[in-house]
């Protein structure tokens, strides 16, 4: 009679890739971003959030002269969600100096990748994400209030301030914008550093930055209150705060890839399980 055979221990994951950080961290982030920005080459931070904000102007612009500024308020969503994208500069001005190396606008400017053309897979995508957001903008808003002309912003936040169908739309809206926000701060956070500091393909990249901030998700979540609310502020200062903000937020999430990724030698995904011996 066959023997049943041998009871085999449970599988074990290969890698863990919670960091184990505290929510305090995000802030800590913010610290040694201020730090990054306000140290060495002050002026060339300073540089790259003006333009930054002179590009965010000529985009409103924009939208007012060729009469599309209904979707103001969803390309600033948009805008949110690639930004990311602008920041490769500021993640090389952060990385030389926790290197020690020298820096100057000019290594700003041309950041060199470890990981050439990859930026732009990404980039393309968040692109996208954000156009999309901008298009299902204007039929949750359609679904409301129907296909009329654009009746003004007086008229419309009224509307939407001051009406059950607005406040039905303002739900429902920052619902789905909370979405399209997630996923594009999910594949960004930490694959755009990823590729100026490692070599690897945009959509491992992009993988790994999921896979991290699902597993660092407590930290992750209060980082992703942080640049909100430092967004929510330069939209209240009329975009100009992007100046200060934008730069101190691109050397902070250098130091949240740090934190966050590791041992840049330890590949995100290993193997499923690690191999166990069952000759003893």
């Amino acid at each position: 009679m066959d023997s049943l055979p041998a009871l085999q221990p449970p599988t074990q994951r290969a890698l863990s890739l919670n960091r184990h950080l505290n929510s305090d961290e995000a802030y800590r982030w913010l610290r040694a971003g201020w730090d990054d920005f306000s140290s060495e080459e002050l002026g060339a931070s300073v540089i790259y959030g003006v333009f930054v904000f002179a590009l965010s102007v000529l985009l409103v612009g924009g939208l007012f002269w060729i009469g599309a500024d209904y979707v103001l308020f969803p390309a600033m969503g948009a805008f949110l969600v690639f930004a990311p994208a602008l920041a490769m500069g500021l993640y090389e001005k952060s990385r030389r100096r926790m290197a020690g190396e020298s820096i100057s606008l000019d290594h700003m400017i041309y950041a060199q990748s470890k990981s050439p053309y990859q930026l732009f897979y990404i980039g393309l995508i968040l692109l996208l994400l954000g156009l999309l957001w901008m298009r299902s903008a204007v039929l949750i808003y359609a679904l409301f209030f129907g296909f009329h002309q654009f009746p003004g912003f007086g008229p419309l936040l009224a509307s939407l301030f001051l009406t059950p169908t607005g406040w039905s739309l303002l739900f429902v809206g920052s619902l789905f914008g909370a979405l399209f926000a997630a996923l594009g701060f999910a594949i960004s956070a930490i694959s755009i550093p990823m590729l100026l500091n490692e070599r690897v393909d945009a959509f491992t990249a992009m993988g790994a930055s999921i896979t991290l901030v699902w597993n660092n998700l407590p930290v992750m979540l209060t980082w992703g209150g942080i640049v909100l609310s430092a967004f929510i502020i330069c939209m209240l200062s009329g975009l100009l705060g992007l100046v200060v903000v934008f730069p101190v937020l691109g050397h902070a999430t250098w130091h949240a890839y740090v934190a966050i990724r590791g041992d840049t030698e330890v590949p995100v995904f290993g193997p499923a399980i690690v191999d166990i011996d069952t000759t003893s």
